[in-house]
């Protein structure tokens, strides 16, 4: 987070600038904060073209490096080989243009996104590639073109008549490294310090269960660091924040009368839910820990919270437990207003 933002102006952080790559293989303690853009494509070697290149100069398109199709309902009909020969004549006339128009603007990395009307690229248009020294990356996703626009300072092109020199974006080394086996990222490093502020995560794991549970524990992260830095406050975890709402709730309600201490009183025993849930997930016995807990703010010790790995009630500041404060101001408000909804409700109709 702090390699996206400044600490000290930032308000918040915008998780699409921290790009999580799975890859499946390896172990969980592979995972790895990459300085520069991983990708999970892989190089093309068809024709045998460089797999590392140093000073790389990166151009993005989004056309195809094939030959033009006709319209779904038209069909050519070769009726000689003279004709079929001028066909692929002209089909390698073409790409050998394309090509050429894209080495003449010094581009020798090239990532092409992926298509579904036709190829993206063909063995010829590679083989060509390969010929000029340019380094080429398929199926790039559309979903990812704009991080790698961001982070590598390099702008898509939607044709070729737009592919230009200053499009491309510097890189001082792209290569491709191989994790064992088959598999394999491509590694750009070395960026332009003009590039936009972004990271890239290698997620690795030994299998799909957990590569996507390694993926959520670490969004749940970015998530917890997002909210210090909307709120820079922290307050004591392990539900005790809750449970001296409750009992602050709980002597509020007991000056009062008629609904009004209704309603607080149990708004107030809905926040001891908190801590029975906490306990109950940790494998205790929520009824006993709740009591205690509650026994332990109703004395005035407010930092008291639950210790899941011993199994008791201890400070939380002592030991060093803490939550971001927006965290608990966010579920309480989002909580009341739910409540506040549903109550405004006078009537439901079904209807099919």
């Amino acid at each position: 987070v702090l390699k996206v933002i400044d600490p000290k102006t930032a308000t918040n952080v915008d998780l699409n600038d921290i790009r999580l790559v799975k890859k499946l293989g390896g172990t969980t303690d592979d995972t790895e904060l990459v300085d520069g853009l991983v990708l999970t494509q892989r190089v093309s070697k068809v024709a045998g073209g460089p797999r590392r290149i140093e000073n790389a100069k990166v151009g993005l398109i989004q056309f195809c490096l094939s030959a033009p199709k006709t319209d779904m309902e038209s069909n050519i009909q070769v009726r000689d080989y003279s004709a079929m020969d001028r066909l692929l004549r002209e089909e390698r006339t073409i790409l050998a243009k394309m090509v050429k128009q894209i080495a003449k603007t010094g581009c020798n990395v090239l990532l092409v996104q992926k298509s579904i009307l036709r190829d993206a690229t063909t063995d010829l248009s590679l083989d060509f590639c390969a010929k000029a020294k340019i380094l080429v990356v398929r199926d790039v996703e559309r979903d990812d073109i704009e991080f790698i626009s961001k982070i590598l300072g390099v702008e898509a092109a939607a044709s070729l008549d737009q592919f230009s020199a200053e499009k491309l974006a510097p890189v001082g080394l792209v290569f491709e490294e191989n994790l064992g086996g088959e598999s394999s990222v491509v590694r750009f490093t070395g960026l332009s310090p003009s590039a936009g502020g972004c990271v890239s995560v290698l997620v690795r794991a030994s299998n799909v269960l957990l590569l996507d549970e390694t993926e959520r524990s670490i969004h749940d992260a970015l998530c917890v660091v997002r909210s210090l830095v909307k709120k820079k406050a922290l307050i004591p975890g392990g539900s005790a924040p809750e449970m001296e709402i409750s009992q602050k709730l709980a002597q509020w309600a007991r000056t009062l009368a008629g609904v009004n201490a209704v309603c607080i009183e149990q708004y107030a025993e809905a926040l001891e839910l908190v801590p029975y849930t906490l306990a109950e997930n940790a494998g205790l016995q929520p009824v006993e820990i709740v009591t205690k807990l509650r026994a332990a703010h109703a004395q005035g010790d407010k930092y008291a919270g639950i210790n899941v790995k011993k199994g008791c009630i201890t400070n939380m500041n002592e030991e060093k437990v803490v939550q971001p404060l927006l965290v608990s101001t966010s579920s309480i408000k989002m909580a009341t207003e739910t409540v506040r909804m549903i109550l405004k409700i006078d009537d439901i109709v079904i209807t099919r």
